[in-house]
C-alpha cells in the first residue's frame, strides 16, 4: 500500500512560531533540469497548491503548466546581463508576499542550493521571521549526465566529481585551474557555453591532455536536448559549428567516452565527432 505524502514541514524558530508573525509561508522548490517526470512528489504537491509562484527562466513550460490557474505567476528569471528582477528585490518580494498570508513557491531550475542562490533567499526569509522550507531538486549535473548516457563517476574512470560555475565574470580566469587537472576526476561546468574557450584553454595550459573527452549538453532532459562531444582541443569549434543554444552543461573527463555505449536516450539528436550532422 502506498503512503500518502505527509504535511509540509517548515523551519521552526521562536520568531516564526510567534502568533503575531506572518501566516504566510515560502517553499523554495527545485524544479530539476526540465523533464516534469523528474519532479519530487513534494515539489509537485507544493506547485499545484501554490497561491503565488516566483519562477526562473530555466523552469520548463511543462512544469509551469502545473501551476494552478488561480495562482499569481511572477517571472524573476535572469539571463546574462539581463535580470528581470535584481536578487535583492526577489528576496524582498518573497518576504512581502508571505506577509500577505500567501502560500508562496519560489521555483528554481535544478536544485536551489547548487548555483541557485537559494541560500541568499532563505537568509532573508529567516531574518524577516518568515516560515520557509526547502525542497531539493535534481541538479543539472545529475539530470543532464544521466540523459546523455554519461555516468559522472565510474570505478574505472573517475572516483570523484567536481561542480564548477562556468559563468566567468568579465572573462576572468580566477579559478583554481591547477586543482582541476587531476587523474580520475570528472569536471562539470554549469553555464559554461560562453566561457568554454577559456575553460578549454586554461585546462590544457595547466597540463590536461588535449584529447581529454568533453561533452556539452544543451537543454538537457528536455525533448530538444542536444549533446555535442569532442575533446578539449576540438569541442569549441564543434559547438560553434552547430550553434548550440543555452542552457548548457559541460562535462569533462574520461567518463564521457562511455557515452557511445551507454546512451539510452538514443532517439535524441547527437552531434558527435563521428556524426557531424
Amino acid at each position: 500500500m502506498g503512503v500518502a505524502p505527509g504535511p509540509a514541514r517548515y523551519r521552526s524558530n521562536p520568531v516564526t512560531d510567534n502568533p503575531n508573525s506572518s501566516a504566510g509561508e515560502v517553499a523554495l522548490v527545485g524544479a530539476g533540469p526540465g523533464d516534469p517526470d523528474l519532479l519530487t512528489i513534494k515539489a509537485w504537491r507544493l506547485i499545484t497548491s501554490a497561491e503565488v509562484v516566483l519562477y526562473d527562466r530555466l523552469v520548463s513550460p511543462e512544469i509551469l503548466a502545473l501551476i494552478p490557474e488561480t495562482a499569481r505567476r511572477v517571472h524573476v528569471g535572469k539571463q546574462r546581463a539581463n535580470h528581470a528582477l535584481p536578487q535583492d528585490q526577489i528576496n524582498q518580494r518573497l518576504v512581502d508576499l508571505a506577509r500577505e498570508g500567501l502560500k508562496v513557491v519560489r521555483l528554481k531550475g535544478g536544485d536551489p542550493f547548487i548555483f541557485g542562490r537559494g541560500g541568499e533567499e532563505i537568509e532573508t526569509l529567516a531574518a524577516a521571521g518568515v516560515r520557509f522550507q526547502v525542497v531539493p531538486g535534481i541538479t543539472a549535473a545529475s539530470g543532464c549526465a544521466a540523459y546523455a548516457g554519461i555516468p559522472l563517476t565510474h570505478r574505472d574512470h573517475a572516483q570523484s566529481v567536481r561542480f564548477v560555475t562556468g559563468h566567468l565574470k568579465n572573462d576572468t580566469c580566477d579559478l583554481p585551474w591547477k586543482d582541476f587537472v587531476q587523474n580520475n576526476q570528472t569536471l562539470v561546468f554549469y553555464m559554461g557555453l560562453v566561457g568554454l574557450p577559456i575553460i578549454c584553454k586554461q585546462l590544457m595550459g595547466h597540463g590536461m591532455a588535449p584529447d581529454m573527452p568533453v561533452a556539452l549538453v544543451s537543454k538537457g532532459t528536455n525533448p530538444d536536448q542536444v549533446v555535442v562531444t569532442g575533446t578539449l582541443d576540438t569541442i569549441v569549434e564543434r559547438v560553434k559549428a552547430h550553434q548550440v543554444q543555452p542552457p548548457t552543461l559541460v562535462i569533462i573527463g574520461n567518463v564521457v567516452s562511455l557515452r557511445s555505449k551507454l546512451d539510452w536516450v538514443g532517439a535524441m539528436p547527437e552531434l558527435s565527432e563521428s556524426k557531424p550532422g
